[in-house]
């Protein structure tokens, strides 16, 4: 498996180097930025995610003789270009949203600023990273509000890619998700897992009774059994006939949820067995969750729709040149004009406006000064939003690795908690502040 990130990225990155290298307006200090046009999916917010990965992979996307012999044999650039891609370090600043952080339509998630060269080869690297987990991390989100509480764990990997299942489960865990049943999420991020049983280790078995017994005494009775794979009512009494009164908890998988969970509850405390939970799966969304969030259910297992972004698999960001250098050092701003896809130009600065009860009202975002900071923003009630994340090639320390997430996960509690009620709402609808450019 290769270890270089160079090649995740599209041919028309290297022909633009190619031919700006052969203009000489390769070396021209510019400006990229990563935002969103609208919320996908009419999403009253945005979370960002993968922000760790794309520092990471940033470090590692350099051109090793395998990518530059594939280039040059497949005649992608110029020789003069893979000469200059062999040396290709990553040495400008990165801003952006903080991971976890709530965003809005405008938002400048990301800010590069470089070389043009530099800057134009990360673009596809930073889009596939962020659109995907970000929508991971929203949907994630929107779940963990619906649950009012209750823990909900990821168990999507056999819906998605393989690598994909992996960046799912870190995205699903910074949006407040509790566990993940991928073990090699739990490797590389450390996001703890859990899992028991399938209906298939029930059917291995002669009887349900058998499986349930097999089950208890290897796991012991805290574990979880699986009570739905015949009939729903015996699964229970079995359950804690084999385990006792004791036993953790049963999972259901089917049926129609409300009605079931509250005749499953009444029936456990019938038998004693009044502190065993409660665990519900079976294709779960939002809506799904927020309808069983008041009944006496204890924890919920969703697999498709959160990898999948439920039914939003990205956020439709877009990675674009706002501002570069001219030739006597002096800062142009330029934009997309195009019907529909215009964008703003120009070096920007991003303070979330507060109410006097510390309630978001608005994003306001100025140009001209760049994502340190404006003296215009500063006097307003609120808080700077971006952070530096990358000075002169180098990450700034705290945004990677294990503590970057747990960094990433607190980060998303704060900015949840400030954003006013209507964020919380699963309907289709505006955004729940506005985006103002000063």
């Amino acid at each position: 498996m290769h270890t270089s990130t160079a090649l995740f990225t599209d041919h028309y990155e290297l022909t633009m180097v190619d031919a700006a290298l052969h203009a000489g307006t390769a070396n021209r200090q510019s400006v990229f930025e990563l935002f969103t046009r609208r919320l996908s999916g009419a999403r009253r917010y945005g979370v960002v995610a993968g922000t760790g990965r794309l520092l990471e992979a940033i470090e590692r996307f350099r051109f090793t003789d395998a990518e530059l012999s594939f280039l040059q044999e497949n005649k992608v650039v110029r020789p003069e270009t893979i000469d200059w891609l062999a040396n290709y370090r990553f040495s400008g600043d990165i801003w952006g949203y903080p991971e976890g952080e709530t965003f809005f339509p405008g938002s400048p998630v990301l800010t590069v600023e470089s070389t043009f060269a530099e800057g134009v080869l990360l673009e596809t690297l930073a889009l596939s990273m962020l659109n995907s987990d970000s929508a991971i991390a929203t949907a994630a989100s929107r779940m963990v509000n619906a649950a009012a509480g209750k823990p909900l764990a990821e168990m999507g990997s056999r819906r998605t890619g393989e690598h994909s299942a992996v960046a799912a489960a870190r995205a699903a865990y910074i949006a407040g998700f509790n566990a993940t049943s991928n073990l090699e999420a739990g490797r590389s991020y450390g996001v703890p897992t859990m899992g028991t049983a399938a209906h298939a280790f029930t059917l291995l078995h002669d009887t349900e009774r058998d499986a349930f017994v097999a089950q208890v005494a290897a796991l012991g009775i805290d574990t979880t059994l699986l009570v739905d794979t015949y009939d729903i009512e015996q699964g229970v009494r079995t359950a804690i006939e084999v385990a006792g009164t004791g036993l953790g908890a049963v999972r259901i998988d089917s049926g129609d949820l409300p009605v079931v969970v509250a005749k499953v509850r009444r029936l456990l405390d019938d038998l004693g067995a009044t502190n065993t939970r409660i665990t519900v799966t079976n294709d779960l969304d939002e809506h799904t969750v927020a309808a069983l969030a008041a009944s006496p259910v204890d924890s919920f297992g969703v697999g498709t729709s959160v990898v999948t972004g439920s039914g939003t698999p990205t956020m439709s960001m877009v990675y674009k040149l706002v501002a570069r250098q001219d030739d006597d050092g002096a800062w142009v701003a330029v934009a997309k004009q195009s019907t529909g896809k215009a964008s703003v130009g120009g070096r920007k600065s991003v303070r979330r406006a507060h109410n006097s009860r510390g309630v978001a009202t608005a994003e306001l975002i100025a140009v001209g000064d760049g994502p340190a900071g404006t003296a215009e923003l500063a006097e307003l009630h609120g808080r700077d939003v971006l952070v530096p994340l990358m000075i002169a090639g180098d990450v700034v320390p705290g945004y990677t690795g294990a503590e970057g997430i747990a960094l990433a996960r607190e980060q998303h509690r704060a900015s949840i908690a400030e954003l006013p009620h209507v964020a919380m709402s699963l309907t289709r609808g505006d955004p729940a502040i506005p985006t103002e450019y000063r």
